[in-house]
């Protein structure tokens, strides 16, 4: 999967500390513009949560964001009312299980969507999904790529 990021144009944005994170998070919405799909790879502990948590800050969402790791769908409502969804497939086993918890339906509704550890769900995911990679460059800097 990596190498799609040589093939296509990416963007890339350095954050070299927590303290960084909402400037990268608005930075990411800014290139973006719009309610899409968005899929987060990462090492464990890469920031995958931390970073939905504060683009969810920046949509103005009014609920507590946390990891849906065990919930594994999380649904948020920002203060116009939208709902953002929040997903962590990690615990799922095949493209079957992910159809069974309805993730269809989530992903043509037109709002975010954000989804870690998206692999078993490609089969289903549409093409013009927004991929990001966060790259831990030491304990707190990390670098998000995202076509």
């Amino acid at each position: 999967m990596f190498f799609v990021f040589f093939m296509k144009k990416y963007h890339s944005i350095s954050v070299p500390s927590l303290e960084h994170l909402p400037n990268a998070a608005q930075d990411f919405l800014k290139k973006i513009n719009q309610p899409s799909i968005v899929t987060l790879t990462g090492d464990l502990g890469a920031g995958k949560t931390t970073f939905v948590k504060e683009v969810c800050a920046s949509l103005g969402v009014v609920d507590i964001v946390n990891s849906p790791t065990f919930s594994i769908v999380n649904e948020y409502q920002t203060k116009g009312g939208d709902p953002v969804f929040h997903m962590d497939l990690y615990r799922l086993k095949n493209i079957e299980e992910a159809i069974d918890i309805g993730l269809e339906d989530y992903l043509y509704r037109n709002n975010w969507c954000f989804i870690e550890w998206p692999g078993v769900a490609a089969p289903i995911l549409p093409p013009e999904v927004i991929q990001i990679q966060i790259k831990n460059i030491d304990e707190s800097a990390r670098n998000i790529l995202f076509l």
